[in-house]
């Protein structure tokens, strides 16, 4: 098994590898895994396709969580690993560490996880624990060491992300309020502001469905 061959058994199911690392016995993987694979949506297409599964038409909670849970669970089974999610705890699987440790993702300039493909629209739906050591490919560059005008600083309308941090409760706040619909309806301000994030090809229907969940 390689690299590519997992990357496409990864695509096929409109998924990407978003990162991979050989884990150390501290890193929170399972026993015995030599390659961790992260993944997350393959844009553009996968709103369209996720969003015609049969967890989305049943009308039960948390449809996305349980697609991911059964087709990177059929992934892990065809590939003999481990499917691991970054919900249904606690406890949680350490996803943010396990991201920088990929060396495709990095803390943004407004402390949000960046990633080189995605930007700061950056979402995990799941990682493959594998046992074999995949050769891997070599991480790329900071996306942010090479944007000068960092947008993401200053698009926010209530200055709730800056480098001292993130203001919960600013967000929830303007999400509260009529003012904040733009938000709601499309993602994040901040978020959408990144050029990266930009040619990553995230739809607003999908942006819109994790606001509601993230703004309960």
């Amino acid at each position: 098994m390689t690299y590519a061959e997992v990357s496409a058994a990864v695509e096929a199911v409109e998924l990407e590898v978003f990162g991979a690392f050989h884990p150390a016995p501290d890193d929170g993987a399972p026993a015995g895994t030599a390659t961790l694979m992260l993944l997350g949506p393959r844009e553009p297409g996968f709103w369209a396709h996720v969003s015609k599964a049969p967890e989305f038409a049943d009308g039960a909670a948390d449809p996305l969580d349980r697609w991911s849970s059964r087709v990177i669970g059929g992934l892990a089974t065809a590939l003999g690993g481990t499917a691991l999610f970054p919900f249904g705890g606690p406890p949680y699987r350490p996803f943010i560490a396990w991201a920088l440790r990929s060396g495709r993702a990095w803390q943004s300039p407004a402390t949000l996880l960046v990633h080189d493909r995605a930007g700061l629209m950056v979402s995990y739906r799941g990682a493959l624990a594998l046992p074999d050591r995949l050769d891997l490919p070599a991480p790329p560059a900071c996306p942010c060491d090479s944007c000068d005008a960092r947008p993401c600083l200053t698009a926010c309308p209530v200055a709730a992300l800056s480098p001292d941090g993130y203001d919960l409760a600013a967000c929830h706040g303007f999400l509260d309020r009529e003012a904040g619909r733009d938000c709601m309806d499309r993602g994040c301000a901040a978020r959408r502001v990144c050029p990266v994030s930009q040619s990553y090809g995230r739809l607003a229907e999908q942006s819109a469905f994790h606001m509601r969940a993230f703004h309960r």
